[in-house]
This record gives structure tokens, sequence and C-alpha cells, in this order.
């Protein structure tokens, strides 16, 4: 449940945006033709894109290019709502912005396919950063068309010489160029991740029916079926060769309930996920 949201705009589109919501809850992000730079200032999250995800933490960010998203904000002990800080870049306000005339970061870098997702370092500087952000957001009647420009420069201009390995110098010149992935590498890629087929579905940009008619052609088989069939063959693996608490190998394996996990495996191998475990290592 979103409790909190406020947003400016320049040249009409919505660039800085403040958010606090109240954990679990996914947020789908649909960017076609724009990128953003996410900051969590309290919270835990998992990023999906198509074929990769990563885990977000307190004052952590990330950088996605244009494409279909998935953050899914955690409920933890440790905070009871969540609050991320969002800059969004559109290609015709950067041109804006540098006076129709894009700066050589811009430009692409030979020879690099930097992924979709790409964390940026924790900063002094960033924190510092977002900490003037959250200034305006308290104070709106002082913003005006010529500090958001400031402060969207800024925020470019940062993670550009706060990046010392040049990945996100690559990443900012390949904003507006979507990755290209089969729909093999899609499905691979989060078998094991808790996500649904509406999920699934909007992470390739297309309707849940012509997912499904794209899984049957590729697969010959449902997606439930599938996906259900691939998650409990790992789960048995983990079971005879680690020590992990079944609870989890659950969760490692894309379940969401320990109940459901449990029924489901004793539907498949006929046992519980602990006499399985039990009958092996006794045999």
């Amino acid at each position: 449940m979103v409790k909190e949201h406020l947003q400016f705009s320049l040249y009409e589109k919505g660039i800085f945006e403040r958010v606090v919501l109240k954990p679990p809850m996914k947020v789908p992000g649909i960017m076609h033709n724009e990128a953003c730079f996410l900051y969590a200032v309290a919270g835990e999250s998992k990023v999906f894109s198509a074929v990769s995800d990563l885990k977000l933490n307190t004052e952590e960010a990330v950088v996605m290019k244009c494409g279909n998203y998935l953050n899914d904000w955690l409920a933890t002990s440790d905070e009871s709502t969540c609050e991320a800080i969002a800059i969004h870049f559109y290609p015709d306000v950067l041109k804006k912005l540098y006076d129709k005339e894009l700066p050589g970061f811009f430009k692409s870098v030979a020879g690099t396919k930097p992924s979709s997702l790409e964390k940026v370092k924790s900063s002094k500087l960033l924190k510092n950063y977002i900490n003037s952000l959250k200034f305006y957001f308290e104070n709106p009647d002082l913003v005006n068309e010529e500090l958001l420009k400031l402060k969207l420069k800024e925020i470019i201009l940062l993670l550009i010489k706060t990046d010392a390995t040049g990945s996100m110098q690559q990443l900012i010149a390949s904003l507006f160029t979507p990755n290209e992935y089969s729909f093999k590498e899609l499905i691979e890629a989060n078998v094991y991740n808790n996500l649904n087929l509406d999920e699934l579905a909007l992470l390739h940009g297309v309707s849940l029916s012509t997912f499904k008619r794209e899984f049957k052609k590729v697969y010959n088989e449902s997606p439930g079926r599938y996906f259900k069939r691939r998650k409990l063959e790992r789960a048995a693996k983990l079971l005879l060769n680690t020590n992990e608490r079944i609870g989890e190998i659950a969760f490692n394996c894309g379940f969401s309930e320990v109940a459901h996990f449990s029924n489901s495996f004793q539907e498949q191998y006929g046992c519980s996920p602990s006499h399985f475990r039990l009958n092996f290592n006794h045999n």
C-alpha cells in the first residue's frame, strides 16, 4: 500500500519521485523509453529484470536501463515502511537539458554489453545528494525548473565521476538501448524466483495469454507444471546434498510457503521432504 507519493516534473515528464509504502508490495515498472535511478532510503527490495535480479538494501541504489522490471519490497522486522527516491531519465528531456547536444558519456562505448541492472556503490557524496532531494520533497515550494535541471545534471555527473571501474559510464551510454534476450533465457533466469505468470509476462512485455502460448510452443508443457517440476527437482537435490533447513530450501527454490512446498513435494515424490532426506541418509 502506497502511503505517500510526491513527484516533481520537468518538461512535462515526471523526473524526481519519492514514495513511502507499506511492505510487502510488488511494484511493476514498464519503461519503454526511459531509464531510472532508484535509491532505497529505507527498506529492502529485490529488483527483477527479464533475465537478472539483485537485492537492494537500505541506502543502496540501482540504475535500470529501459525495459520492464518488478520491484518486490520486502517486509522486515526493522522497517514498518519502505521509502524510495527515483530519478527518471528520458531521451527528449536530456536533449533539452544539454541544449540538444548530449555530452560524450551518453555516446556508445564500443565492445560493451552492460546488464539491464547495475548497482551503484554507496558513498558519502551520493548520500548527501539524496539528503538534498529529501529536503526539497519536504519543502516543495522551493522547487522550480532551474533547480530541477541542476539536480538532474548533478546525479548524472555524480554517477560518472564516482565510477572507478567504468561500468556506470558503459551503462549510461546504453541507457536507452534495450537488452536482447531469448524467451528461454527469460524462463531459465526466473525458474527459482517467486514470480507468478502475470509478473513474468510483464517482464517479457507481453500479455498473459501471449506468454502462455509462447511457453507452450517452446517447452511443449504448461508453465505451471514446468516451473513446479523444476523447483521440486532442485529441492530434492538440495535435500540430499546440503544441510539447509527445509524452510530455507523451500524459499531458495521459489516457494513462498513451507506448507505449499511440503504438499507439492509429497505429491511428486510420495513422501515429505524430511522423510525424503532421512530415507536417503539411512540407505
